[in-house]
């Protein structure tokens, strides 16, 4: 692992951590309990204000019953190794997922948790259309004249040569999203599905 996936995977994980506390519904509070790692430091990893420790990450892991890799995000996949991500200067790391020239572009956003108050994005506007779904916390989209506050799961589309810019929405509450980018307009096309295929007829889930 380089240097750069690594501040990627550390800049992630207290996303991931969260993700990993709430899915089994438990508390700061309990994990620290159960751990001896105090909430307030596990709310400050959470919020990506501090880094973990390896110690921490042992803990963690083991409380879970995950492994480092898994909490990091770095398990190994087949096929290419993705490309380096990059940190812009407000502390966004951006991982792209794909490496090929032309065409649709998808990256992964992580946007850390906002010091103070949330303030409007600033706005940039250039050719291009964007697909955007927010996989993790609360996103501020400022499209234009709108302000559109998406939650986890909600998608928007649009022309990227209207002013847009994004943020999260508020404070002690990072953000992970995924883009889809075509530089020359392309974007995604959703395929119209058989009948049967909508209702599973045939499928694996059918009643032999």
């Amino acid at each position: 692992m380089v240097i750069d996936d690594v501040d990627g995977a550390l800049a992630a994980m207290g996303v991931r951590l969260r993700a990993v506390r709430e899915r089994r519904g438990e508390t700061l509070t309990g994990v620290g309990r159960a751990t001896g790692i105090p909430a307030s430091t596990l709310s400050r990893i959470e919020t990506g204000r501090r880094r973990p420790t390896l110690e921490v990450l042992l803990r963690l892991a083991k409380h879970y019953g995950a492994s480092l890799d898994e909490l990091a995000g770095t398990a190994p996949v087949a096929g290419p190794p993705a490309a380096a991500p990059r940190r812009s200067g407000d502390g966004k790391v951006v991982l792209p997922l794909t490496r090929y020239v032309g065409g649709l572009h998808a990256h992964k956003h992580v946007l850390p948790a906002a010091e103070g108050p949330p303030v409007r994005p600033r706005q940039v506007s250039h050719d291009g259309h964007e697909w955007l779904c927010v996989l993790y916390g609360r996103l501020w989209l400022a499209l234009g004249d709108q302000d559109l506050f998406l939650r986890a799961g909600e998608v928007v589309e649009f022309d990227t040569r209207t002013p847009h810019g994004v943020a999260s929405a508020g404070p002690g509450s990072p953000v992970e999203y995924l883009v889809m980018f075509g530089p020359q307009g392309e974007r995604p096309r959703p395929r119209p599905l058989a009948d049967g295929a909508r209702r599973g007829v045939g499928g694996a889930g059918a009643a032999g």
